[in-house]
């Protein structure tokens, strides 16, 4: 764990960090879901770190409560991270994902930070696409993107959206608005599961399907190497 100050150097917040061997050629920012910086986003870092990069997952709840770990099977921890989210506040969790690619950059040889998020961190790798300088996100099933699509234009590095076709939390009607206000933008890949629900990409669990999620998976690890090179 690290310490990263925040923008406005008024403090500073926990995060995980995963070092490749040798130095990486671009890092990657893991944007969590409503469960905190668990054992499963950890893995993922550690993954992108295997794979070369920095990897960085910031304690986006720290104002909250710090280093909360929740596991998505336990329907206690479940319910207790619902609430984390109602408390949230997204735009300060946005500036933190900044502050975070701003430590990043200067940590990676090549300067270039990429952005993924599952669930509310797809929403926040949307945001982190029209609010930041990321060289390039991907959100899986990020809740609430239709009502995000007036700041597309504000799109100017590449984003990869993974839409769970059978998502219980975003429905097909918004699947639908999504796909009517960013099919055939110019920065914008948009890839769709059938036959999945939301979570799908999950790194363990219940809600884990691993067709799906190797298949997503894959493609962002494509991604990231097009674009981070």
């Amino acid at each position: 764990m690290i310490e990263i100050q925040t923008l406005a150097r008024d403090g500073a917040f926990p995060a995980y960090r995963a070092d490749p061997q040798g130095s990486p050629h671009a890092a990657i920012i893991v944007i969590q879901e409503i469960f905190g910086v668990n054992r499963g986003v950890r893995n993922r870092c550690d993954r992108w770190a295997a794979l070369g990069y920095l990897a960085i997952a910031p304690d986006l709840f720290w104002r909250l409560e710090p280093s909360v770990e929740l596991d998505p099977d336990v329907p206690e921890q479940f319910q207790q991270a619902l609430v984390l989210l109602q408390r949230f506040d997204q735009e300060q969790g946005v500036k933190d994902i900044e502050a975070t690619i701003r430590f990043a950059r200067g940590e990676a040889s090549g300067g270039k930070v990429g952005a993924v998020g599952y669930c509310l961190g797809g929403r926040l790798a949307f945001m982190a696409a029209t609010r930041t300088d990321v060289n390039a996100s991907v959100g899986y099933y990020g809740v609430g993107l239709e009502g995000l699509l007036g700041e597309k234009h504000a799109i100017a590095h590449p984003l990869m959206l993974h839409i769970a076709c059978d998502d219980h939390f975003v429905t097909s009607d918004k699947q639908a608005l999504i796909h009517a206000g960013l099919d055939g933008h110019p920065k914008v890949t948009i890839d769709d599961y059938p036959g999945v629900d939301h979570g799908f990409a999950s790194d363990e669990g219940q809600r884990r399907d691993a067709e799906a999620a190797n298949l997503a998976d894959s493609r962002t690890e494509a991604f990231f190497a097009e674009h981070l090179a």
